[in-house]
């Protein structure tokens, strides 16, 4: 019997429809916040990888349903042999065979990683190859460069051919971090999660009782096949040193990172300097605490980017902003009273209200919903404040359609004609089984890699007691989305399993040459003072500051942050020291809501 899913089961957010470059799984509230620290570039999710201010027509993906190609296609090799992939397009695919411990590699352990290339469009002046990171981690590169490949080719040249990987563990590589045998199992235990710390008094409790179990699951599902010791970004970085050395005419690498792929990328650099010649670091998680497991500076700017909700709102108007009220301070004061008011009253939203839209069971907007919808609208300030404005005048009337619309867009005519996947009919797999969909990451891997990046000391002896401590410090740093920020605090509670591989060494160095950093003046979970601290390891690198809001330099592109990235990549031109560029894309500007979609803060 075919059985799907409710949309707002116990404890979970709704979920979009799939977009451009962000998550669209279904998963619950601890699922979906595991990965703030990715926002995967994809969270990006951004709905145009943007090109640093260009737009293009957005392209479907194709998914095994309506593509002839598969992975299975594709023989793994110890070199790089490309095959025509996605019904061509430019793309060419390749699976490389590589050992799952590199510093004992033997013939019989071995990860296959998926591999995608975007041709370069010219000859003229070829640069070889330039890798790409979404972020994460847990991000699937392939997808990342299937959707907006062209948008990152036409900042930095048609001259480079953009390549981007699978991070072992990820995607269509295998072994594949995998902890539950099935989706329904994966639902099935999603619907006991208790919600949000603060959600009620005894949910610190629940969250660390399951983050336990979810440990013990994870290391029991994947013990058969060794993955977990060998899971960390210092693998991954040598995974990345196999395919430069195989792609690149020269063995350089060119590079360009975002949220957690600037962590890949500074822990590459740090290992290999000597290897780096154009390695553009965007969204920058700050190296020293991620790999020493604090959670002190990564949400230090948040609340800067929340005010500016309030400043610009009250700049726009009452008729760009349905939230406007006479002040900033004001507005403010109304959104607070929302979220009081939906923490003792949620809306219900009653399937009469949606016609023929498809609700056919009542819905309820709480406040943990709205909070997450808070929480990724600060990731694209521009493109998702107006749209934040809107739903929280609405529920203050008692109307939560709006918020069921948001994330239930009338369906298009590719997803009118695709088939649905019922979930109990889905099928099981094993984490050596490819997966039969182009899909943008798994959760599984985000624990998988963090919990290997912790030094062996932290791992698994985080106590109850340090996860209230590092919850109060978190959401003293940022109230209004330290509910979601302060599960960082309960990824790695229960891990046992050590990486065989850890990077102790500085995490800095002279480049053959010097990195250029991007950051915005205020971003949400990558703070410009991140960037500065990685930028003081590498001598002559320099930090470009956008002035603007969100997450990556992505969120507010402009001209002139396209133009520097493109200079760098094609001549080595670096910024001088202390160069700012203004974003163009403001909040509430006119037209940019039209264009907005939901980004989900699964990756985050």
């Amino acid at each position: 019997m075919e059985c799907k899913a409710s949309l707002f089961k116990a404890g979970n957010v709704p979920t979009p429809r799939p977009g451009k470059w962000k998550t669209t799984t279904n998963r619950g509230l601890v699922a979906l916040v595991l990965a703030v620290l990715g926002a995967w570039a994809l969270v990006l999710g951004v709905d145009r990888l943007l090109g640093l201010g260009s737009e293009r027509p957005q392209r479907p993906i194709l998914s095994s349903s309506t593509a002839t190609w598969s992975w299975l296609n594709i023989k793994p090799s110890r070199t790089l042999e490309w095959h025509s992939c996605f019904e061509d397009g430019g793309f060419d695919c390749a699976r490389l065979n590589v050992p799952m411990d590199w510093q004992h590699p033997t013939d019989d352990k071995r990860v296959v990683l998926a591999i995608t290339r975007l041709r370069a469009t010219t000859d003229v002046d070829y640069r070889g190859p330039l890798i790409m990171n979404p972020g994460g981690p847990g991000g699937s590169g392939v997808f990342a460069l299937r959707d907006r490949g062209e948008y990152l080719q036409s900042i930095v040249g048609g001259n480079y051919d953009i390549i981007s990987f699978d991070p072992r563990g990820v995607g269509a590589s295998t072994p594949r971090h995998q902890c539950f045998p099935s989706p329904k199992d994966e639902e099935t235990w999603e619907l006991q999660e208790p919600g949000l710390i603060g959600a009620h008094s005894g949910v610190i409790p629940e969250l660390y009782a399951r983050s336990i179990a979810y440990s013990q699951l994870c290391e029991a599902s994947m013990a058969a096949t060794g993955l977990l010791e060998h899971a960390g970004s210092v693998a991954v970085a040598r995974d990345m040193l196999e395919i430069v050395t195989l792609a690149s005419p020269d063995g350089l690498l060119r590079y360009w990172g975002f949220s957690w792929g600037t962590v890949l990328g500074g822990i590459f650099a740090a290992m290999h300097p000597d290897k780096v010649d154009r390695l553009v670091s965007d969204g920058n998680v700050d190296y020293r605490e991620w790999f020493r497991a604090e959670h002190r500076n990564f949400p230090r700017d948040t609340e800067k980017v929340m005010d500016a909700f309030y400043t610009s709102c009250h700049a726009a108007g009452p008729e760009a902003c349905e939230m406007h009220a006479d002040t900033p301070e004001a507005i403010r004061a109304r959104l607070d009273a929302l979220f009081e008011s939906l923490q003792e009253r949620p809306v219900v939203v009653p399937p009469v209200a949606m016609g023929n839209a498809g609700l056919t069971m009542p819905e309820i907007v709480t406040h943990s919903k709205l909070r997450v919808l808070q929480y990724s609208a600060l990731y694209r300030p521009a493109e998702q404040f107006a749209s934040l404005a809107r739903i929280a005048a609405a529920l203050e009337r008692g109307d939560g359609l709006p918020f069921y619309e948001h994330y239930n867009p009338p369906a298009d005519d590719d997803e009118k004609s695709a088939p649905s996947t019922p979930l109990c009919g889905a099928p099981e797999l094993t984490p050596f089984d490819p997966l039969p969909n182009l899909v943008e990451g798994n959760k599984d891997a985000f624990s998988a890699i963090r919990c290997s990046d912790y030094t062996p000391s932290t791992l698994g002896d985080v106590s109850i007691d340090d996860v209230r401590r590092q919850a109060d410090e978190i959401l003293r740093l940022s109230p209004s989305t330290g509910a979601l920020n302060s599960m960082h605090a309960l990824v790695c509670v229960g891990r046992q399993t050590r990486a065989k591989w850890t990077y102790e060494g500085p995490l800095g160095g002279k480049t053959r040459h010097p990195i250029l950093y991007l950051a915005n003046s205020a971003d949400n979970i990558t703070p410009l003072v991140s960037a500065r601290n990685n930028s003081a390891g590498f001598p002559g690198s320099v930090v470009l500051v956008q002035k603007g809001y969100g997450h990556t330099s992505l969120a507010a592109p402009s001209d002139c942050a396209r133009d520097h990235v493109r200079a760098y990549f094609q001549n080595g031109t670096l910024p001088d020291e202390g160069a700012e560029c203004d974003g163009e894309w403001a909040p509430f500007a006119k037209g940019l809501a039209k264009r907005a979609q939901p980004v989900s803060p699964w990756w985050l």
